[in-house]
């Protein structure tokens, strides 16, 4: 017979583990082997139970005492006989579960019953510079929690019924007087619910709910930029309990152009211009989000110099208003001169070598 192996181990965390810890470590083990991700697994079928055992042990003080004092012998003598088959582990870990697949408000249903949200789930999509200015619609192929189509949610087998619970009598809550103190409390023996199941269903093993890929539509408002976030409303995940459903968060990505770039809702761009049309002045096409625009150039134009086109920007997601276009100049010197070209270039420089030098002089007065 093959030796257990270390709760510790299993769950990966220290003998001086906290709640917090032993909690966050198992959410992680129980989603990796969940049976509905590893259909006809046997080795994540071990594991998945081997996680709840181990969970159980070392969240209940009594248990884990005696573990770590004389370890699995110990709890042979306390009928502690492990992890049961999966309907065994989603009762005795029912709110656990309803943590990891569900979180946000809960509320008080017919009976006592709390209900919860499905949990809401989070999409990083990367668009092109020209989706974000313009506006765009993707689909986005999702893996969540969705309600079981078998049994409808209730996670019973078809054909039969949860019965109410005999702790509570229904109520999903549990009554303790202590001297002049009345405490309720979930009921430990159906977690809050009520009702338990003797029959659970066979494809979602008494949870209600399974994975399930699914494509949704996503339009995404021109102007959207680096860090912006979109909600769904409604398509995230399933609710364990009846609740209303998560939201599908998409967080967005854009990606950088090969000649535009974005100050808010201006774009900017580079324009290179040849010293002569920057002493002469000139009219040059510039390119812009929407197509070619002629843009003239001063004479005297001097390398830096930035020029502006109204409304040819991103659309603002506020008010619709588009930015501006505002082109940096940058005059190029060329590299490469044929010896009439030299020959001018000179003759230039010595008719205007004089005012240059004078203007030196002053400087060094």
């Amino acid at each position: 017979m093959t030796s257990k192996r270390d709760y510790y181990e299993i769950l990966g965390v220290g003998r001086d583990a906290d709640a917090a810890e032993l909690k966050a470590k198992y959410r992680k083990l129980a989603l990796q082997y969940h049976p509905d991700r590893n259909p006809d697994n046997k080795e994540a079928e071990e594991k998945f139970k081997e996680a709840a055992e181990a969970y159980e042990v070392l969240t209940d003080p009594q248990k884990r005492r005696i573990y770590d004092q004389y370890g699995h012998k110990g709890l042979e003598g306390t009928g502690f006989s492990g992890a049961g088959g999966f309907e065994d582990i989603f009762s005795s870990f029912g709110d656990i579960f309803e943590d990891f697949f569900g979180f946000g408000g809960s509320k008080r249903g017919r009976g006592g019953q709390r209900t919860q949200r499905g949990q809401d789930l989070r999409y990083d999509l990367t668009i092109e510079f020209m989706e974000a200015a313009f506006g765009t619609e993707k689909e986005l192929s999702l893996e969540k929690m969705q309600v079981c189509g078998t049994c409808n949610g209730d996670g019973c087998k078809p054909g039969t019924q949860p019965e109410i619970c005999g702790t509570c009598r229904g109520t999903g809550q549990y009554t303790q007087s202590q001297g002049f103190f009345t405490v309720r409390t979930s009921c430990p023996s159906c977690h809050g619910r009520g009702k338990r199941i003797t029959s659970p269903c066979t494809e979602c093993h008494g949870r209600g709910q399974v994975f399930v890929k699914k494509t949704v539509s996503l339009k995404v408002p021109a102007g959207v930029d680096s860090g912006s976030r979109l909600r769904l409303t409604g398509e995230g995940e399933a609710s364990p309990n009846g609740g209303p459903p998560g939201d599908l968060y998409v967080f967005l990505q854009v990606k950088p152009h090969k000649f535009f770039q974005r100050n808010q809702n201006d774009v900017i761009c580079l324009a290179e211009i040849s010293f002569v049309q920057a002493t002469l002045g000139a009219k040059i096409t510039v390119q812009t989000l929407t197509g070619e625009e002629t843009l003239k150039i001063p004479p005297g134009t001097q390398y830096g110099d930035t020029f502006r086109l109204p409304n040819q920007g991103i659309a603002s997601l506020r008010n619709g208003q588009r930015g501006d276009q505002i082109i940096q100049v940058e005059i190029k010197t060329p590299t490469k001169l044929s010896k009439k070209q030299e020959k001018l270039l000179k003759e230039f420089e010595d008719l205007d070598a004089s005012k240059f030098t004078s203007r030196l002089k002053n400087l060094l007065k």
